[in-house]
């Protein structure tokens, strides 16, 4: 008999949809139904449904929609609107801050004010999303690290956009709308500062940007391992420790010397994850604002060799 390897297959269970909890809830804001997606399923829970958006949610969509809608026809005005031209250079098109002699003024729509009101939208956008998964998450009586790792994405977001380009006094120094522009920017701003590879926040960075894909995926492999044991069954297995979590702890002690448990594991990785963007931010926003060549910087410091 074939060994069941849910690697490659999954079981799809599928009953009466899951609404989740309806006594001493508020279901005002709350979709009424729910259904099935076979193709989700192969990812995650097949079920698709119910969705709490809430007054902050409607915000951050309507915003978010009107940054994208914004961003969008620019992209079409600059294909001249022509679907062919659009689909052909939609990588190359790009919403551009306003030019240094700008400063912190707001420019005319067509010279960098437009992106201004674009950014303003997906800031609203952002933020509001922000706080739904804050009072989701107060609702259901979780606690917040969800709110608080999105946070730190947030963080880079905001000092990329907002932050560091007023302690520059400049709205140029944003990051454009646009996918090459946004790195040929990434490109030119580390040239522009002595390489960002000297930027000691940034390796750290990069650090954690590794350490977390080894760790997600060394936890993923180790769960799916023992999966056919209940592994999978995470919560459980933090209190009751049975067969999947004593051969996936075994496994790791045998192979490193030391293993984490099912509950640590998730505060590595979420720790790791975090830090990517907490210490990216940091790196950036010391860029051009404490330190103007990273290269030299590094040669004082003794973080390079001297030429």
């Amino acid at each position: 008999m074939a060994e069941y390897q849910n690697i490659f297959t999954q079981v799809q269970v599928r009953a009466l949809p899951e609404m989740g909890m309806v006594e001493d809830v508020d279901l005002g804001n709350r979709t009424k139904s729910a259904t099935f997606s076979s193709l989700l399923g192969y990812f995650g829970n097949a079920q698709l449904g119910p969705i709490y958006l809430g007054t902050f949610g409607v915000i951050s969509l309507a915003t978010g929609a009107i940054w994208f809608f914004i961003v969008g026809v620019h992209f079409w005005d600059q294909a001249g609107y022509d679907p062919a031209v659009f689909l052909r250079d939609l990588f190359w098109f790009s919403l551009e801050p306003p030019a240094p002699e700008w400063g912190l003024r707001i420019p005319p729509m067509g010279e960098g004010g437009l992106f201004l009101l674009a950014g303003f939208f997906l800031l609203i956008s952002v933020c509001t999303w922000w706080v739904r998964t804050y009072l989701r998450a107060e609702a259901l009586g979780m606690g917040k690290h969800v709110s608080w790792a999105f946070g730190g994405a947030i963080w880079l977001f905001l000092v990329l956009g907002l932050i560091r380009p007023i302690l520059m006094g400049s709205w140029s120094e944003a990051v454009p709308y646009g996918i090459f522009s946004h790195l040929d920017w990434t490109n030119l701003f580390s040239l522009t500062y002595g390489n960002l590879f000297y930027n000691p926040f940034h390796a750290l960075s990069i650090v954690f940007l590794y350490g977390s894909a080894l760790l997600f995926a060394m936890h993923g492999a180790t769960i799916l391992s023992v999966t056919r044991l209940g592994g999978d069954r995470e919560l459980e297995q933090i209190v009751d420790r049975g067969t999947a979590t004593e051969r996936a702890a075994l496994f790791w002690r045998w192979t490193m010397g030391f293993n984490a448990t099912m509950e640590g594991i998730h505060r590595w990785a979420w720790w790791f994850a975090v830090l990517v963007t907490v210490t990216g931010g940091i790196g950036i926003l010391l860029t051009g604002t404490v330190v103007d060549n990273w290269f030299v910087w590094a040669q004082d410091h003794g973080f390079a060799a001297p030429d």
